[in-house]
């Protein structure tokens, strides 16, 4: 090997420092990889647990209604008790509406976060030099 080849090639010093930034670099993009998934099931959980609560309050306001139609049925009198049925049945429509579609929210909101997961393996073997057909 001559001297010119020798200099255009990094030293191991180098090579060490390369590998030391890079390794760095990757464990804090990993890390912003984690946190960003997190944040984002957390806001799909705290949607669903909102509708489950819209659903809860609604799911009241419904009993609340079918109360009052039971009062007013017991005046046999008017027919403000039919209303009163017709209300209560809308609120308990959109209940279970809410209520399905707060299922829905909660379930994408499955930890851990799958991404960050895979990538961290793949780099954990390119690190280590095993490969898929090591295993």
């Amino acid at each position: 090997m001559t001297d010119s080849t020798r200099h255009d090639e990094p030293s191991t010093r180098e090579l060490i420092a390369q590998f030391s930034e890079q390794t760095s670099r990757l464990v804090r993009d990993e890390m912003r990889l984690a946190v960003a998934e997190v944040k984002e099931k957390g806001k799909h959980a705290g949607v669903g647990v909102g509708m489950f609560s819209g659903a809860g309050l609604l799911s009241f306001f419904g009993a609340a209604a079918l109360i009052a139609a039971a009062i007013l049925a017991l005046e046999l009198v008017l027919p403000a008790w039919a209303a009163a049925l017709i209300v209560a049945g809308a609120l308990f429509v959109l209940a279970a509406l809410a209520a399905l579609m707060g299922r829905r929210e909660v379930g994408k909101a499955k930890p851990p976060p799958e991404r960050t997961v895979e990538n961290i393996k793949r780099d954990v073997d390119e690190m280590t030099g095993r490969r898929d057909h090591d295993r």
